[in-house]
């Protein structure tokens, strides 16, 4: 028997809807289901009748997506699935000439609504026994196949409501997302944090390096830009007096695509009065602990062949003792025997880098792949590192730490600069630094003159929420941990 053709079956389908709308039972007329019940609920209750038992007394009322049909001539089973999966059975016997409409019209991947009776078959296995139903939504395009699933990786991304109706585990994912999210709130309210909201839309863009998406906004004729970080805002509420400050939210960055970067993706950021980097590491280990502890039950997790421990206290490293053990003592040479070095190394090099951007390079290719359990690498250089305090005793170096966890970074912290003037004369380096076409930060009048009313000595975190995600449900691919990632136009 040849394959029919999805047009084919596009059309049987549509002659179904149509003798339902001719029969009075148009689907999409139905405004509203009463579901008494979910899936979950009816086996927590019923799980424990014996085989063959038959509760004939009670009437449930639930609804789902029809996933299997088996057909048996005056009887059928059907699969229904709200996010977990029953047997229902319908027959003749029951239904009357409702079972004729039912075989002559519903397909799989139809949203049905029953009512019925719990009973368990001989073998053992929970069933509604359907008194009545009503098909909710008429499905008019197949679902893939049970066995083969939706594989394609841009197909699933591309169709996540289909891919989340076949794949199991793109459901549970998208829950565990939820749940981190939640518990990551949890953690941070617990411990005096409150959550605001900072603009989206801005009128200078900072607080990371970062090319900005830009739009205009015609009522004011003035070009905004989605923020690429809610930093700034936050530490203006710092120096407002709101001394525990933090946000979930969207950022975006006009970048490259790849497994680990996507240009839309969530941040928790917090900023805590009159803390330091130190007490922020500390912050960090136990947050991220609490929230697997929460989510998974456990500080033991694998990441693809790597079993990684959660459990505080994380190992702790400056940069410059990390690239030494690679064999390059970075403090020992200069910024011109670095570029040879990094040249040596085959490492693409712009002749404007700064020994800071050199160091940090090597960090990056060299050290960092190898951070697989759980460390804090601290102490990173001036240059790249334009809101964070210097250090009291190497002026060259910061008081920064990032989180690495399988490789991947994962949080980015300071002690934040409090110092307006020296705040000031970074952000003029940074222009320096945009003439040369190296990353850079945008000078922000107004944030200074925030700075000149006086902040407190601060600590600021931020986490990348999709990576955590990625680590915490092995899923090796940013596209796996949001809902529906940015892609390439469809080909047509």
């Amino acid at each position: 028997m040849k394959d029919r053709s999805l047009n084919q079956i596009r059309e049987e389908r549509l002659k179904k809807l149509q003798k339902l709308k001719e029969w009075g039972m148009d689907p999409f007329s139905i405004t509203k289901y009463d579901k008494e019940v979910t899936v979950k609920e009816i086996k927590t209750r019923f799980e424990n009748i014996k085989a063959g038992e038959k509760l004939t007394n009670i009437e449930l009322s639930t609804a789902g997506r029809i996933i299997a049909l088996r057909r048996h001539g005056k009887a059928s089973f059907a699969d229904i699935f709200d996010g977990e999966k029953l047997q229902t059975w319908f027959e003749e016997g029951t239904l009357h000439e409702k079972y004729f409409i039912f075989c002559k019209t519903v397909d799989i991947g139809d949203i049905i609504g029953i009512k019925g009776f719990p009973f368990k078959t001989q073998k053992g296995e929970l069933t509604i026994w359907v008194t009545d139903f009503q098909i909710l939504a008429k499905s008019l395009r197949p679902l893939p196949s049970k066995w083969y699933g939706l594989k394609d990786e841009d197909l699933r991304y591309r169709m996540r409501y289909v891919d989340l109706i076949v794949n199991e585990k793109t459901r549970e994912i998208l829950i565990t997302r939820a749940k981190i999210i939640r518990a990551m709130r949890e953690f941070l309210e617990s411990k005096g944090f409150i959550e605001v909201e900072t603009p989206i839309l801005q009128p200078i863009y900072g607080g990371a390096f970062a090319r900005p998406f830009i739009t205009h906004h015609n009522a004011l004729d003035m070009d905004l830009y989605l923020r690429i970080s809610p930093e700034l805002y936050l530490k203006r509420l710092i120096i407002g007096g709101i001394e525990k400050v933090y946000e979930i939210g969207k950022d975006f960055r006009n970048e490259g695509i790849d497994t680990k970067h996507n240009p839309e993706f969530t941040m928790m950021e917090c900023y805590w009065a009159y803390a330091d980097y130190n007490d922020i590491m500390k912050l960090t280990e136990e947050m991220i602990a609490y929230v697997a502890e929460k989510t998974l039950g456990t500080l033991e997790i694998e990441f693809g062949e790597h079993k990684i421990n959660l459990k505080p206290p994380w190992k702790r490293i400056r940069m410059i003792d990390a690239i030494k053990e690679i064999g390059i003592d970075v403090e020992s040479l200069s910024r011109e025997e670095l570029i040879e070095i990094a040249k040596e190394k085959k490492l693409e090099v712009n002749e404007n880098f700064s020994k800071g951007d050199l160091i940090n390079l090597f960090f990056e290719e060299f050290y960092q792949p190898k951070l697989i359990q759980p460390t804090f690498v601290y102490d990173y250089p001036i240059e790249i590192s334009p809101l964070a305090k210097r250090k009291k005793d190497n002026p060259n170096f910061v008081e920064r730490f990032e989180g690495f966890i399988a490789g991947m970074e994962i949080a980015n912290a300071f002690s934040e600069l409090n110092d307006p003037i020296d705040q000031k004369e970074r952000f003029l380096e940074q222009a320096k630094r945009r003439k040369e076409g190296l990353e850079f930060h945008e000078y922000d009048e107004d944030f200074i003159r925030a700075l000149e009313y006086g902040m407190p000595p601060t600590g600021g975190l931020g986490i990348g929420i999709d990576r955590l995600i990625m680590i915490l449900t092995n899923s090796h691919s940013i596209r796996e941990v949001i809902a529906f990632p940015t892609l390439r136009p469809e080909k047509q």
